[in-house]
């Protein structure tokens, strides 16, 4: 990305002047890392001498950061179960297929459940996904009870044996039931076999500031443990992620970066720090 390398490169030059630190605070906006966090890199570049300028930013950045731990769950001797939230159109069936490729390659027995039942595109494209990835799917009727579809899918996981179920619910419903009370519904169902692990909310990196208001919406619902990144391909800014979890205090734990099975990763953030600083 380099998103601000350009500037450590002048900084590291020379001292910063009002029209660079100017410019510099409208490049961190429009990264969509919010006005508040903006404030502070500007105030540090500020103050801090040129020679460890990027380590100081760095330094600050991972400290304003969750300390929750970022590895996915795996629970010991017993099914793993993974919420995956979000709003319509983030990613987040996608996500959901890729994740159970991931788990898959190291080693696991993954199933998934298609319980975002009111959108007929959803069932079909996570069932699409998981005959390519080689992964059952637990489907239900088309506008049916996405609740009864996890609990379907969790005494099947359950019973058979599975490591794994990743259960992609709605992200918009066509009914008069309010969307947060039918994931909590899914929760409460699911737990009546099997503990839920992991509530993952699915960000759009190229959403903009609103995407820190939809996860509060979720985060309130449902209680989040992890932050799943989209869309971070070489046009995004990218902000928006670092903005999120400061913002939560609820970890980014994967990245996806393309449209391919195997395009979702781990989140490491000193390096997805340093990509920002790269000096061109």
């Amino acid at each position: 990305m380099g998103l601000f390398g350009s500037f450590l490169s002048k900084f590291s030059r020379n001292k910063a002047t009002t029209e660079d630190l100017a410019e510099f605070r409208k490049v961190l906006i429009e990264s969509d890392i919010g006005p508040r966090f903006t404030e502070e890199l500007v105030g540090l570049v500020e103050r801090e001498k040129s020679e460890v300028l990027s380590e100081q930013l760095t330094s600050h950045i991972l400290a304003s950061l969750s300390d929750a731990k970022r590895d996915l769950s795996k629970a010991e001797g017993r099914l793993t179960t993974i919420l995956v939230v979000g709003v319509n159109g983030t990613g987040k069936t996608t996500t959901v297929a890729k994740l159970a490729k991931l788990l898959k390659k190291e080693g696991n027995k993954v199933i998934l459940a298609a319980a975002d039942t009111f959108r007929a595109a959803a069932v079909e494209q996570l069932s699409t996904w998981g005959a390519r990835i080689e992964v059952p799917v637990v489907l239900g009727k088309v506008n049916g009870d996405p609740a009864s579809v996890a609990f379907d899918a969790a005494t099947r996981a359950k019973s058979e044996g599975f490591d794994y179920l990743i259960i992609d619910t709605a992200g918009r419903l066509h009914t008069k039931n309010n969307l947060m009370e039918e994931l909590g519904k899914v929760r409460r169902v699911v737990e009546k076999v099997s503990p839920i692990d992991e509530v993952l909310f699915v960000l759009d990196g190229t959403t903009g500031q609103n995407g820190i208001t939809q996860a509060k919406s979720f985060a309130e619902a449902v209680t989040l443990t992890g932050i799943v990144v989209t869309k971070l391909d070489g046009s995004t800014k990218g902000g928006i992620a670092l903005a999120t979890e400061r913002e939560l205090k609820v970890p980014i734990k994967l990245v996806g970066t393309g449209e391919g099975e195997n395009d979702l990763g781990l989140f490491e953030p000193t390096a997805y720090i340093a990509e920002l600083l790269t000096q061109p």
